[in-house]
């Protein structure tokens, strides 16, 4: 059950940073380009799920960290993309 809790933790916190994002942009929303931030914070909560299955208690600041690292996990893939992106042109 530790690693479902952690696994929403960590996709709650990209979905947020990519929310946040998108608010700071006032752009207007458009499904197709939050769908890639979608994917990056579901890489996230497997990569932190996996990560703290082998550990065997659970406290708030796993679950901090968690949603923190979904979060940064979101914005890195984001800065990435976008530097590929104007490199391309």
């Amino acid at each position: 059950m530790n690693v479902i809790w952690i696994g929403v933790a960590a996709f709650v916190g990209g979905i947020v940073a990519a929310s946040l994002g998108y608010l700071d942009s006032q752009e207007p929303f458009e499904l197709r380009k939050f769908s890639a931030s979608i994917v990056r914070a579901l890489v996230a909560a497997v990569i932190f799920a996996v990560g703290y299955s082998y550990t065997n208690g659970l406290t708030p600041i796993d679950l901090g960290i968690a949603f923190v690292g979904g979060a940064g996990v979101d914005v890195l893939g984001n800065r990435i993309s976008g530097a590929i992106k104007a490199g391309l042109q």
